[in-house]
């Protein structure tokens, strides 16, 4: 009876799957088949566990079998993810005319991240302080207790990272190994690999420019190949919102939600007041809030479903690109360096809150300006080199955690609502990195406001 239940879920999934297909057939806008795949997705995963629950057999099973289609297409994107940063980098260096653009693209993007990563820690800490959180309010169960114990081996890894063992760690020492994602701040190496060839390049245009154009031309190429296959994955992305999105609504436990109700909704508030200041930070930059995000809403509406800052990138470059405007060297730098730097959600909010939960239970007053301040430059110290995949967030409250000398525990409490509120910091994540290119194309005066003051210049390259 089971195995019948599961051919049924199935088939329902694929004639959703087929309507996705009629609808670009039809020539139907990328964003709405987005938007289509998310409310489908949110109502078909509320049914399945209404009907079956969360943990049962065929619920387990089918989730499964869709994965193929959600899991699938995001490996798709990671396997885009290295190859991607290094023709993006590389390739903005040969875009760059003039020698001083990239200080500017490199300083603004830097400092719109780090900058809006210590405001987002300070935004967590505000947040606990109005809901009042406790950490008293969490509970302990069979799969936190579990949860609690791996963290006490992954916490060994962090115990003695100083600040400059962190930063040795960024440096590559084998590009192979950094290539293949080997280790866990392989994307912030392939970055600094990514500048040194720049940098490199931009050397050897002076000296020898027959060469450097040789160089740019295959350069040229090889991101002509690598965003083609970009926009084959890109296809998908209708499809994987759907299967992503079933899978996070069936399998999210309500149970948990209502019992750490008071965080989630702590949470959501401390991400909303930090895309609130995103659009303040826009503003100053003349652009209308309203037009970004409808433009941006694929990526992010990507990022809310996929939980994955860089699985979201080619989306994101593109969408700097072709629908927001931004010139081509400030989307790929700010891209590449938000996968790895400054994340506003995982790095900024999420561990700034669990700190200033535990921090009481030692006996820290956390309304000192000494613990604010402590805590706002050890999390955006710690932002660096924060995986853009899941369990980055976990990785930057160790971290936080560790350097406060403050137990670990609360991480592990939270796991049951971990998805719902990694979906709203990864797309915080996104949004921040997007931000960062708006600001820096501004201050080069590359930013060209009829893309996005036009209606019909949205992520819609054909065969999407």
């Amino acid at each position: 009876m089971d195995t019948l239940v599961i051919i049924g879920l199935l088939v329902v999934f694929f004639v959703f799957l087929y309507f996705l297909y009629r609808m670009g057939k039809q020539h139907k806008k990328f964003s709405t088949r987005v938007f289509t795949a998310l409310i489908i997705g949110l109502i078909f995963g509320a049914v399945i566990q209404l009907i079956f629950g969360a943990d049962s057999e065929t619920t387990t099973v089918f989730i499964d079998w869709i994965n193929i289609v959600g899991t699938g297409y995001v490996r798709f994107l990671q396997m885009l993810i290295m190859p991607l940063i290094f023709v993006s980098i590389v390739g903005a260096f040969t875009k760059i005319e003039q020698t001083k653009d990239l200080g500017k693209i490199s300083a603004s993007v830097l400092i719109t991240l780090l900058g809006t990563t210590a405001v987002a820690a300070l935004i967590g800490w505000a947040a606990v302080m109005v809901f009042n959180l406790d950490g008293a309010q969490f509970t302990e169960g069979a799969a936190e207790t579990a949860r609690i114990a791996s963290l006490a081996e992954r916490q060994e890894e962090v115990a003695n990272l100083t600040i400059p063992g962190q930063i040795l760690s960024f440096i590559p020492s084998n590009i192979f190994e950094d290539l293949a994602g080997m280790r866990s701040t392989s994307t912030i190496a392939i970055v600094i690999f990514s500048s040194f060839v720049g940098i490199a390049y931009m050397g050897i245009r002076r000296k020898e420019p027959d060469h450097a154009a040789l160089f740019k031309r295959a350069m040229d190429m090889l991101h002509a190949v690598v965003m083609r296959i970009v926009t084959l994955v890109l296809r998908l992305t209708p499809f994987g919102i759907l299967a992503l999105t079933t899978r996070m609504m069936a399998t999210s436990s309500f149970e948990a939600i209502l019992n750490l109700g008071l965080f989630v909704v702590a949470s959501y508030a401390a991400l909303l007041v930090v895309l609130l200041f995103h659009s303040i930070i826009l503003v100053t930059q003349k652009v209308n809030p309203l037009q970004y995000f409808k433009k941006a809403f694929p990526v992010l509406s990507f990022a809310f479903t996929a939980r994955s800052s860089a699985g979201a990138m080619p989306l994101n470059i593109k969408t700097q690109t072709d629908a927001l405007g931004v010139d081509q060297a400030s989307a790929n730098f700010s891209a590449s360096f938000g996968v790895s730097i400054g994340q506003n959600g995982c790095a900024g909010v999420y561990p700034a809150m669990l700190a200033t939960i535990i921090a009481p239970t030692v006996g820290i007053d956390v309304t000192s300006i000494g613990f604010v301040l402590s805590l706002i430059a050890i999390v955006t110290i710690g932002s660096f080199g924060v995986a853009g995949v899941g369990g980055g967030a976990t990785f930057a409250a160790l971290i936080v955690l560790s350097a406060l000398n403050l137990p670990i525990a609360i991480v592990g409490l939270v796991i049951s609502v971990e998805p719902v509120i990694d979906m709203m910091r990864t797309m915080v994540n996104v949004n921040d990195s997007i931000l960062a290119g708006v600001v820096s194309s501004r201050v080069i005066g590359q930013f060209d406001d009829k893309v996005i003051n036009n209606e019909q210049a949205v992520v819609e390259s054909e065969g999407f």
